[in-house]
């Protein structure tokens, strides 16, 4: 549903559009997609089954032009940045791929710019992304706000950390990204509340969150697209439903259903282009203020010293950068809590991955809260005793046959 704001609709072309997150934030807020961009063939179904109608080009290197877009979004590939890829930098094969947003830059000339990627690219090889990003910019004239923004602020029980960075040679970003600020808000004491985690760590982290989930992510350090498991206050531990992880993103459930193309294949096509998508309401936030721009005030803002590490927050222009104080919440909408949102039952964790799990946490010296081993522990005997009464049911049926 659009909402219901007086500002301008600007036609969008979406480079690297994945499952079309940015894009589907974008029109909710009175914005159309006039091209899209996506190599991958599982994205690519999930596009055409809800873009049906726009133009669709395969590959950002075969792009001559923008067409007529007045804002182009794109969620560059992050692979080559993320904790849980490659840490390529900037300049790997995929994550190198944003230079062809500049290229088509400088033959077309859009309003607006937006990209988005992890926040991890801020420290990245001493944030030599971020100088590549900004240099390129200003030497196409464009002025430029960035700002990392946490999902959770949009009413998501996901604790998603993204940036997101806006552009233009002739309007400023700031009144779009940098002029709202709700504060981040107290986090809730874990007891009594799911608490999300990541079973494929244990060593160096846990992704731990208070009712939440850590970041929806298309690979982990296993190489495997998987879910986070959340420990749910009844001692059950287990992964939610891809349908639930769509939702936690913002889409419909089942937005990601045409990415299987035959009945035999399973969901880890669908986990992976879930874990890199945008989410839906971040994108709707910008698409929002795009119509109808806040007020920057400047009062919290400090130059930046030449090399000095990337701030959760900044503007520059014409070699110029200046930090932001502000929050990764720039509202705080209202969410029901992890266990209310959650509509499918939880799938167990596995005997196999709550022991892989046990073993490298307990071999780090990561700090645990009061409780949560003994109740893995406890689901891992659990899923033991169920196993041990299903080899056994398994055995009789087959002696008395």
């Amino acid at each position: 549903m659009e909402l219901p704001l007086s500002g301008d609709r600007l036609k969008v072309a979406g480079l690297f559009a994945g499952i079309g997150g940015l894009e589907l934030g974008l029109k909710m807020a009175g914005h159309q997609s006039s091209l899209l961009c996506e190599i991958d063939e599982s994205a690519v179904r999930v596009l055409q089954a809800h873009f049906p109608g726009v133009p669709l080009e395969r590959d950002v290197r075969d792009v001559r032009d923008l067409r007529d877009a007045e804002l182009v979004a794109a969620g560059f590939p992050c692979q080559d940045l993320s904790q849980a890829g490659r840490t390529a930098g900037i300049s790997g094969s995929r994550s190198g791929l944003v230079s062809e947003v500049f290229r088509l830059l400088k033959t077309s000339k859009p309003r607006w710019l937006l990209l988005e990627n992890v926040s991890f690219m801020l420290s990245l090889d001493k944030g030599s992304a971020m100088r590549y990003l900004t240099t390129s910019l200003e030497e196409l004239g464009y002025r430029w706000a960035y700002r990392v923004v946490d999902t959770r602020a949009f009413g998501l029980p996901q604790r998603r950390q993204r940036v997101l960075m806006l552009a233009s040679q002739t309007d400023d970003p700031r009144n779009v990204l940098l002029a709202d600020d709700a504060g981040e808000p107290e986090m809730p004491d874990f007891r009594g509340r799911p608490c999300g985690f990541y079973w494929t760590e244990g060593l160096k982290g846990l992704g731990w969150a208070v009712d939440a989930i850590p970041t929806i992510k298309g690979g982990s350090t296993l190489g495997i697209p998987s879910a986070p498991a959340i420990w749910m206050p009844s001692g059950l531990v287990g992964t939610p439903d891809i349908r639930d992880a769509e939702r936690l993103q913002g889409f419909s459930e089942d937005w990601t259903a045409p990415a299987v193309d035959t009945p035999a294949r399973k969901n880890g096509p669908r986990w992976k282009l879930v874990g890199n998508a945008v989410s839906v309401p971040v994108a709707q936030w910008v698409g929002s203020r795009l119509r109808e721009p806040g007020q920057y005030e400047p009062s919290a803002e400090t130059p930046l010293p030449s090399r000095a590490r990337w701030p959760r927050a900044a503007w520059g222009e014409k070699g110029r950068v200046v930090r932001v104080d502000v929050s990764e919440w720039p509202t705080r909408r209202a969410t029901p809590g992890l266990a209310r949102f959650l509509r499918y039952p939880l799938i167990p964790l596995s005997a196999k991955a709550t022991e892989g799990f046990l073993k490298r946490a307990r071999a780090s010296s990561l700090h645990f809260e009061e409780g949560f081993l003994e109740a893995v522990e406890a689901h891992l005997r659990k899923m033991l005793q169920e196993a041990a009464r299903s080899h056994r049911g398994h055995g009789s049926v087959a002696a008395g046959s």
